[in-house]
């Protein structure tokens, strides 16, 4: 288990990660979303022990990460942006990882390289984006760790490839009860496979919750009434989002649903229908509520 507890980290001036609290369990995918500087990465690196918090702690299996050997050799750390060794081929950083990782699977890597389609004795500085990021998915995966941070691993590879993935990621759940967390700005890419979201906002956590949870606590509801919309409705139901389209009503609801439900089916409407939200219409409608609003972007 991994427990972030009051992080923060500054660059001279800039607020990069706020007092973030988080606690990401084994054997789920744990996605972390968020607005461009919310903090996605500068939270890796320190899960990663590159950066040193300013203040507060990580720890991964109850161990401080930062300058611990021990603690860094449960993750494998796939950057946003590669890095490899001049010249180096991906034969050349297996070997360089079989020897950090006690437990990298050897036949399992040229396995994959073979199903990739990747030369190992290629120089990786001629590999296009999405080759260089899937040498370092497959020498992650093989690495046999018990964390994998990815920082917008999903950049870059086409739509076969990122399903492959995927099927990679899902596998070593269930087999050795792999824990993933994945940084990415692509939220329909995270909705099939996450587990948990944690949504940062300027360096701070808005939430941190179960997806399933998350998606049962708000909805969009399309209405149309008899003779408009009641004046009470927004009394009785926790409405955050409206919108008309003609007679039809579009409502963003948080609460049950069960008695929204029952609710709005009192009032004997024309035309009702409950339909769940997609997790990016979900980070717009959080983040919206405090203030970073589309109509906010645009001149």
């Amino acid at each position: 288990m991994i427990q972030a507890l009051n992080v923060t980290k500054k660059f001279d001036k800039i607020l990069a990660v706020d007092n973030i609290s988080a606690t990401i369990k084994n054997g789920n995918v744990f996605g972390l979303i968020g607005t461009n500087g919310a903090g996605k990465s500068t939270f890796l690196r320190m899960a990663a022990g590159i950066l040193k918090p300013d203040s507060g702690s990580i720890k991964i299996d109850d161990k401080e990460i930062f300058e611990n050997i021990e603690a860094k050799s449960k993750f494998f750390y796939i950057s946003d942006e590669q890095f490899f060794f001049t010249n180096c081929t991906p034969e050349d950083m297996k070997n360089y990882y079989k020897n950090i990782y006690k437990n990298f699977d050897i036949d399992r890597y040229k396995k994959l390289m073979n199903s990739f389609n990747l030369d190992e004795k290629r120089k990786i500085k001629t590999f296009s984006k999405g080759m260089k990021k899937q040498v370092s998915v497959i020498c992650g995966i093989c690495a046999k760790t018990d964390y994998l941070f990815c920082d917008e691993t999903f950049d870059g590879l086409d739509p076969v490839v990122r399903q492959a993935v995927k099927s990679l990621f899902a596998q070593d759940i269930e087999d050795r009860n792999l824990t993933p967390i994945i940084a990415s700005h692509n939220l329909r890419e995270l909705e099939d496979i996450c587990d948990n979201i944690g949504l940062l906002h300027r360096g701070g956590m808005i939430l941190s919750k179960d997806l399933e949870d998350l998606k049962l606590d708000i909805h969009k509801v399309q209405i149309v009434f008899k003779e408009g919309i009641p004046q009470n409705i927004f009394q009785k139901l926790n409405i955050i989002k409206t919108d008309s389209r003609g007679s039809l009503n579009v409502f963003t609801i948080k609460g049950n649903r069960e008695h929204i439900n029952s609710y709005l089916s009192s009032l004997n409407p024309i035309f009702f229908e409950m339909l769940p939200l997609s997790l990016e219409e979900i980070f717009i409608v959080e983040t919206e509520g405090i203030g970073y609003d589309i109509k906010s972007l645009i001149i």
